[in-house]
């Protein structure tokens, strides 16, 4: 047996009082108590200064991200910044964190959360003169399969496009970096010079200083007892020591975000679990090397790995159905006086993956173990921090839920500084948004899921994931029942609506893969299917609203860039940050005057709301804004024979003549009073039906059964994604979000800069449109074999990087791929050719006139034209 498995053996052996001893030795090179007193000493322990009854910002928790937002604010000048802790600075999950800091991260815009972290830690300790212990020796990622190497190849794709430093490399070069691996299995490497690790007490301890230096007042320990909200939007944030008045609060608590969120009536979707690293003595082969190793992180073995001193440290992520959840404090509450305590270790857990980092690096198997931790990390449902103000509470913000909290800390802090400042965030991370949880979070689904995150680690990472635990929740549609036996389910803001569907003889089930899958035929029957027939498809996972009451067309006038429709009219209207950024778009119908419905997607339900109602306080609007999301289903009737089906269940007059595209109406279809709007995302002719959500299953059935002799049957979300990208449609989320400005993204037709109101952005779109645009929304399609774009795959022109996809699909109808894309205005021109990469190749593309495939309401008023 190994001298690691003696060791490991041995501490299991040992009683408790003797196993907190071991770990609560320090673990880097300098010393908790030595770094104490650096820099400002223990003042910071002491209450001895001045207090502070108003604020500008009180940011509770004293955490890596508490304590980086009261930096950036108060380098960024807001006066009056106030840091409350109850304890010690980096009590909680901070002060036994790993440390580990990377560029790599497979979102989109959290990678520039990443590089702004590191590009600020590689500063700190020059501008606050606070040592900060950070190691920059490189990381890698391991792959060892050829799944994996198609995974690192998915990434690199998605990452050329970014500043971020990220290379894929050979097994030669990964054994020149590392060299004590075992290179038996490894196949490649994903390589980011620049990662490795910090010490999370000095990093906190020089963001402190930094945030005293910039004016910032940290207080601790002060115990937040008691959050009232005042009339005028502000809190009264209590404690022992006095009252502050603050016109915005941020929970950055970490694993106490819970219990701060209750003092007002949040139930946050967060939960600590256990994690364990290993800490080992001196290896005589790691302190011969010369140079420090890079981090590594074995994606099948599902652990990262990385030198300590002249030992290593080792932390896995076990499977979900060995980790453990710390549950009871979701049900209890964190212990009175827990802060720097960790859990006693289990390390029967670990051993799968012990075995596989001994078999990677066989020095392992002689090491001696000097440390073992297992301290609480906190988790959210899908593994994402919740970071930004919370709807249902005025300026009440959120910094909380972060599993990886040392390297999100200085990028979040600078993303929330700026949004507070501003006004607005810098760019699009609503993938981070609060907002994305609703009261369909339960703790049962918020423990399956956390689990499942957990577990789930370092799986691949394929694209269209998804994740099947806790699922379904209390959200399902009123055809659900009927339909999941027959479809690929996905996931959309706790709904379930189906991707595509099943047909004997079809490979069934969820197949994930980086080329083309299962799916991939079925769809395409689908989308033969709107365009030659009739489908139905359950939308009802839409956000949707009803605004009304004196002001309520003067707010969507300052809300919204387009005019608003006349009573029985629809359009498509977007919110624009103060800068001109595209924050929503929304289908709006005035249903009677001053009634509006507002559609919007299932992702941006709250976001959007809580937009809204921000709006209608400022501005001091006489208006309702309720959220009927889930008292209304919809489903999407489209294809050719549309018409014909529904007319069979309704004596309104459904012809084109009398019901117009964009028209919307009050029907009884099938016995049932429903609104009807004429309009369909997949650009074929077709309605939306807008359904109590009681007798939702009802119309479906009378629909299917109507539809019979027309070939009707279900589609789903996947054949409307291919349908609507043939169209010229664009999505947002993808052509347009926070980080886009309409006219790039080719909205025009929808922004009236000539309206008498003055919208939000409006002053900035026309200065914009004075300057010139840089890039431009492009249609481009591509030669491509079993792989198809899906969006943010790079693009390249003579060997240099040019843009960027948003989001691609295979055209059935024109058997091509095709996919949106951002490039500089100069090759926005038809006939333009590019490179798009993905999975390690770069296929032939080319700039092409909008869009491939004529929308129904087009070709009927061409041919109405031709005929006249």
């Amino acid at each position: 047996m190994s001298r690691f498995f003696n060791a490991i053996n041995t501490h299991l052996r040992r009683d408790l009082a003797a196993y907190r001893a071991i770990v609560c030795l320090p673990l880097r090179t300098i010393s908790y108590t030595s770094q104490r007193h650096v820099g400002n000493g223990d003042s910071t322990m002491v209450l001895g200064k001045r207090w502070k009854d108003t604020a500008e910002t009180v940011i509770i928790g004293g955490g890596c991200v508490g304590v980086s937002l009261a930096y950036h604010l108060a380098k960024a000048g807001q006066k009056d910044v106030v840091l409350l802790e109850k304890s010690e600075l980096t009590a909680g999950s901070t002060w036994h964190a790993a440390g580990l800091t990377t560029y790599y991260h497979p979102g989109i815009n959290l990678k520039k959360v990443h590089y702004h972290s590191i590009k600020l830690y590689e500063s700190l300790e020059a501008e606050t003169g606070q040592a900060v212990g950070f190691h920059q020796p490189g990381s890698i990622r391991i792959a060892s399969t050829p799944v994996r190497v198609d995974e690192l190849k998915y990434q690199m794709a998605r990452t050329h496009w970014h500043p971020t430093p990220q290379w894929l490399i050979t097994p030669e070069k990964i054994k020149e970096l590392f060299p004590l691996l075992n290179m038996d299995k490894v196949l490649a490497g994903l390589y980011n010079p620049g990662d490795g690790h910090i010490d999370p007490y000095s990093l906190t301890m020089a963001l402190a200083a930094g945030a005293r230096m910039y004016g910032a007042q940290i207080y601790n320990p002060a115990l937040v007892s008691g959050l009232t909200p005042t009339s005028d939007g502000k809190w009264d944030v209590q404690t022992p020591y006095g009252t502050i008045r603050a016109n915005r609060i941020v929970n950055a608590t970490g694993f106490w975000a819970r219990e701060v969120g209750q003092q007002i009536g949040f139930e946050h979707p967060t939960i600590p679990v256990h994690h364990q690293y290993v800490v080992t003595a001196t290896v005589p082969e790691v302190k011969a090397l010369k140079a420090e190793l890079p981090v590594i992180r074995d994606l099948e073995g599902s652990y990262y790995l990385r030198q300590e001193r002249d030992g290593l440290l080792f932390g896995p992520y076990e499977r979900e159905e060995k980790m453990v959840l710390q549950d009871s404090w979701v049900r209890d509450g964190v212990p009175p006086g827990f802060g720097k305590e960790l859990f006693e270790s289990d390390l029967d857990r670990i051993m799968h993956h012990v075995e596989m980092a001994m078999e990677m690096v066989p020095v392992l198997k002689n090491a001696d173990i000097i440390n073992i931790v297992s301290g609480p990390i906190t988790y959210t449902p899908d593994l994402l921090p919740m970071v930004g103000p919370h709807q249902g509470a005025r300026s009440y913000w959120t910094a909380i839920g972060f599993g990886y909290g040392v390297i999100h800390a200085g990028g979040i802090g600078k993303f929330l500084s700026d949004w507070i400042v501003t006004g607005e965030p810098p760019y699009d991370l609503i993938e981070c948004d609060p907002n994305r949880y609703g009261k369909w979070t339960t703790v049962p689904y918020m423990c399956a899921k956390a689990r499942e995150s957990y577990g789930f680690n370092n799986v691949v990472g394929y694209p269209k994931e998804e994740r099947f635990a806790g699922r379904p929740t209390n959200r399902t549609s009123g055809v659900y029942e009927l339909l999941k036996g027959k479809a690929s389910m996905g996931f959309h803001a706790g709904w379930e609506q189906p991707h595509w569907f099943y047909k004997p003889g079809d490979n069934v089930g969820y197949k994930p893969s980086f080329r083309r899958t299962n799916w991939f035929g079925p769809v395409g029957r689908e989308c033969k299917l709107v365009m030659e027939k009739v489908g139905v498809i359950d939308l009802t996972p839409f956000g949707k609203f009803m605004v009304k009451g004196k002001d309520s067309h003067k707010l969507l006038d300052r809300l919204f860039a387009n005019t608003m429709p006349k009573v029985g009219l629809t359009n498509i209207s977007h919110m624009l940050t103060p800068t001109g950024r595209v924050y929503a778009e929304v289908t709006i119908t005035q249903l009677t005057p001053g009634e509006f419905l507002l559609i919007t997607g299932s992702g941006s339900e709250l976001h959007d709301l809580r937009w809204m109602e921000e709006e209608v306080v400022e501005g001091a609007y006489d208006v309702d804004i309720s959220n009927v999301t889930e008292d209304i289903g919809v489903l999407g009737v489209a294809g050719p024979k549309a018409r014909d089906v529904l007319q069979k269940l309704t004596q309104e007059d459904m012809s084109d003549a009398s019901f117009k595209f964009l028209h919307c109406k009050p029907i009884q279809l099938g016995g049932v009073n429903l609104r009807a709007i004429r309009i369909s995302y997949t650009g074929e002719l077709g309605w939306e039906l807008y359904i109590p959500h009681k007798d939702m299953a009802a119309v479906y059935q009378a629909i299917m059964a109507a539809g019979e002799d027309e070939g009707i049957d279900n589609f789903g979300t996947y054949a409307m994604s291919s349908l609507r990208l043939e169209k010229g449609f664009r999505g947002w989320g993808a052509e347009m979000n926070c980080d886009t400005n309409p006219l790039e993204a080719g909205l025009d037709y929808f922004i009236k800069l000539n309206k008498h109101a003055d919208f939000i952005g409006k002053a900035a779109l026309q200065e914009i449109k004075a300057k010139g645009l840089k890039r431009k929304l492009s249609y481009i399609t591509m030669d491509t074999d079993d792989v198809d774009p899906e969006g943010n795959e790079t693009i390249w022109l003579n060997g240099k990087v040019v843009g960027n996809t948003t989001s691609g699909a295979y055209s059935y109808t024109t058997q091509q791929s095709l996919a949106f894309a951002y490039l500089p205005v100069e090759l926005c021109s038809v006939g333009q050719k590019v490179e798009v990469e993905m999975l390690g190749r770069k296929y032939p593309a080319m700039v092409v006139q909008e869009p491939l495939v004529l929308t129904e309401p087009t070709r009927t008023r061409l041919q109405k034209k031709s005929k006249a």
